[in-house]
């Protein structure tokens, strides 16, 4: 049984954290674009970004402040454009973007975070922001989580949050987070965005290593199309206002703080992924056996990311022969007669070897799990097993259907 409860409240369900979110004009729909997080005290922050050699403004600004400085007040968010590939322009937009919302909060600007997330090669409308800047701040609310979940939105049909509460020295103890991704999404740390806030007391060391190792188990643990955003970020604050002594190295404080947080980022990015463009089903992959985890990892992934194995889910086909090509492709070394692959409860390969099983059945159990898209249980479940070591890792996906397409191919127009 898990150590702690889902409370309300999202991203402001930590103590002393506030959000707001609105629409500012940077979309053309007229939808929230506009989404701030800060607390009420310094906290200290972590941050995991893109891989990509082509990073959006805003993520090597957020890793030059971090290196320098591992603390923050705030996180600025805005949807619509990317500030990617778009050059000292688009840097200058950044550090403009920071200076303007510290006047207005009356922080220094080394105390800002900044996420952006759209089109690719758009830089910031700098007036549209600058100018909603002074109502932003004044919607600040510990209620705010919802409107901000909805306000970094792009192409998600649903916002993302979640807030759990633990215990520690008789103190509650609180995580919250907000997410955004449905397309351009096969993490290497999709556009993927994801904010953390914890009302806890932990070292800056220790903080980002948690972090790692918790985006390591869930964010670059998930894939819609195998794209890699240029935007992809995951940045914690931990303020300290629970009052708890302060955490410096693992033990069972530690623990209890790490596997929370780590529930926290399964959850959204469960979410991004049951989210994905165009998918009517959640995929989960399960593989154990392996010599490691890092290894059932990358052949769980391997077969979430699969086009062939994404289509046959989304045409209600339970063809497991393509699970086991993704898996023999996945660069683990693994005897292929200690293969077993099973698809829900029902058993496709033993040791190697194909087994009967009731097709019309399987198809079925695929058909039950799209009826019932955007549910948290709802889910394709895929085991698979390599052979008798402990490695196990978990991967999620979506099915790839024809609105993917249609939703790729119209982005820009």
């Amino acid at each position: 049984m898990a150590d702690w409860q889902e409370i309300e409240g999202g991203i402001t369900a930590p103590k002393g954290f506030k959000s707001a979110g609105m629409a500012a004009g940077l979309k053309p729909s007229g939808l929230p674009d506009l989404a701030l997080i800060v607390s009420e005290t310094e906290a200290i922050a972590a941050g995991v970004f893109t891989t990509s050699q082509v990073r959006a403004a805003c993520v090597d600004y957020c890793r030059q402040r971090l290196q320098t400085k591992a603390s923050a007040r705030a996180i600025l968010c805005n949807a619509g454009q990317a500030n990617a590939a778009t050059g000292a322009a688009g840097w200058q937009d950044a550090l403009d973007s920071a200076a303007a919302l510290s006047q207005v909060l009356g922080i220094p600007a080394d105390a800002i975070l900044l996420a952006s997330t759209g089109v690719i090669g758009q830089r910031i409308r700098m007036d549209a922001l600058t100018a909603a800047l002074p109502t932003l701040v004044g919607l600040l609310s510990e209620n705010g989580g919802e409107s901000t979940a909805r306000a970094i939105m792009t192409t998600d049909l649903v916002p993302k949050s979640i807030a759990l509460q633990t215990t520690i020295e008789g103190r509650p103890v609180t995580i919250g987070g907000i997410a955004k991704g449905s397309g351009m999404i096969h993490p290497n740390m999709a556009t993927m965005l994801s904010f953390i806030t914890c009302d806890a007391a932990v070292s800056t060391v220790l903080w980002q290593n948690m972090l790692s190792r918790a985006a390591n188990k869930s964010f670059n643990q998930i894939t819609v199309d195998g794209d890699t955003s240029t935007n992809d970020s995951l940045i914690a604050l931990a303020n300290g206002q629970s009052r708890t002594t302060a955490i410096t190295e693992m033990g069972r404080d530690a623990q209890k703080l790490e596997a929370m947080l780590t529930e926290v980022c399964q959850y959204l990015a469960k979410a991004i992924a049951r989210d994905g463009e165009g998918a009517t089903c959640l995929m989960e992959v399960r593989v154990s056996g392996a010599a490691d985890d890092q290894s059932a990892r990358q052949i769980a992934r391997t077969i979430a990311g699969s086009s062939l194995v994404k289509s046959a889910v989304f045409g209600r086909d339970p063809n497991w022969g393509r699970i086991a090509a993704a898996a023999g492709r996945a660069g683990i070394v693994f005897h292929q007669e200690d293969l077993q692959i099973k698809l829900g409860d029902f058993v496709m390969m033993e040791n190697g070897q194909p087994l009967a099983f009731d097709r019309a059945s399987a198809s079925n159990y695929l058909k039950a799990a799209a009826s019932g898209a955007y549910l948290r249980e709802d889910t394709v479940l895929m085991s698979i097993c390599i052979g008798n070591g402990s490695g196990t890792g978990t991967a999620w996906g979506c099915d790839l259907s024809y609105d993917y397409v249609k939703i790729n191919a119209e982005y820009t127009t």
